[in-house]
């Protein structure tokens, strides 16, 4: 299909756009891209809003016991040096980021079995109980009894990316894992009544743009709430340290894409899209992203949350992180969210 007919096609109704039309408009040229980037913060204004929400993410372990060829927090890294915060630690930085106007708080971990699913309930409740934030766990594959444990000590999301859409290059990634796997605990957080965020990565080895377009009908078939999507950013650590990295405009494209296809989704201006080119969370938020999620962790621990390095923001304190964001958002005419952001599809 041609790319007028494509976007035609999606703007009117996006739950029919197949793979083929989402290819036909990731393959546009220069002059269409930034027609899609204006339609997609067009789409953005009318179905979300002019409202940035800020997400604070606590990446409270770096002990995983995965292997992905992509990230340093592999277990087979032996140059990292490991941590754990303790239960108080997270709680603590929870009531920081609170107090600066984090109305999310994000706790992440590489896949650490060390926290059982009775010590995640009880920080999860104190937050919940003690601070006036929404609560997103990022944990990687849990079982669905602990699952349940969390849902019902307060959390109100999940994200669990699926990182490619291909299930071969998804296996061959993550190692002794498989697609089906991922998708299928995604459903779980579905059914368990959990905002569900998914996501993947732009410029992975071996990845092609009909991968790329698959991913993002992907998002829209798994009814997803938020959508994280970042460019591939090598990790000298890793199997993959040498490959390519993901491109600015190849990311981007995909970003104001997945908001033409799906208008009421959260859509962050990553971290990674940040780390690689300085401009990149303004440049997101120019092109459909309306979420930002700053790095809340304790200072003496971020740099060994090595996914990639040289993570944006990484030497600023919460309050610094925030008055940053504000700064960027004025300048923008966008504002930041004083609302726990829940999807506008979830407070329907």
């Amino acid at each position: 299909m041609s790319y007028e007919n494509a976007l035609k096609k999606i703007i009117k109704d996006g739950k029919s756009a197949t793979v083929g039309d989402v290819t036909a408009l990731l393959g546009a040229d220069a002059k269409k891209r930034s027609l899609l980037y204006e339609l997609a913060d067009s789409v953005r204004s009318d179905f979300m809003g002019d409202e940035v929400h800020v997400r604070g993410i606590i990446e409270f372990s770096s002990f995983c016991s995965e292997n992905c060829l992509y990230c340093g927090l592999r277990a087979g890294n032996r140059v990292l040096q490991r941590y754990r915060m303790e239960p108080g630690e997270i709680i603590a930085a929870a009531r920081d980021a609170a107090g600066v106007g984090i109305k999310t708080i994000v706790l992440q971990s590489g896949q650490d079995v060390y926290y059982t699913a009775d010590v995640l309930a009880r920080i999860v409740s104190e937050i919940k109980s003690s601070l006036d934030v929404a609560v997103t766990l990022s944990l990687g594959l849990r079982p669905r009894g602990d699952l349940e444990v969390f849902r019902k000590a307060g959390a109100d999301r999940y994200l669990l990316k699926h990182e490619t859409a291909d299930p071969v290059l998804f296996a061959w990634l993550r190692p002794g894992t498989t697609l089906k796997e991922r998708l299928n605990c995604i459903y779980t957080l579905k059914e368990l009544g959990y905002q569900v965020g998914s996501g993947n990565m732009v410029g992975l080895p071996g990845q092609t743009i009909v991968t790329l377009a698959r991913d993002i009908v992907l998002l829209r078939d798994l009814k997803v709430e938020m959508a994280g999507i970042g460019p591939f950013v090598p990790n000298p650590d890793t199997p993959l340290g040498n490959s390519v990295g993901g491109d600015v405009e190849a990311t981007l494209t995909v970003l104001a894409v997945a908001r033409l296809l799906l208008p009421r989704l959260h859509l962050p201006a990553t971290t990674s899209l940040g780390t690689i080119h300085k401009q990149g969370r303004r440049m997101a938020l120019k092109c459909g992203a309306n979420v930002i999620m700053p790095n809340v962790t304790p200072l003496q621990y971020r740099r060994n949350y090595a996914i990639y390095p040289g993570k944006a923001g990484r030497e600023l304190e919460p309050g610094a992180n925030v008055r940053e964001i504000q700064y960027l958002l004025e300048d923008m005419g966008r504002r930041m969210g004083e609302g726990y952001g829940h999807s506008p599809d979830y407070m329907a």
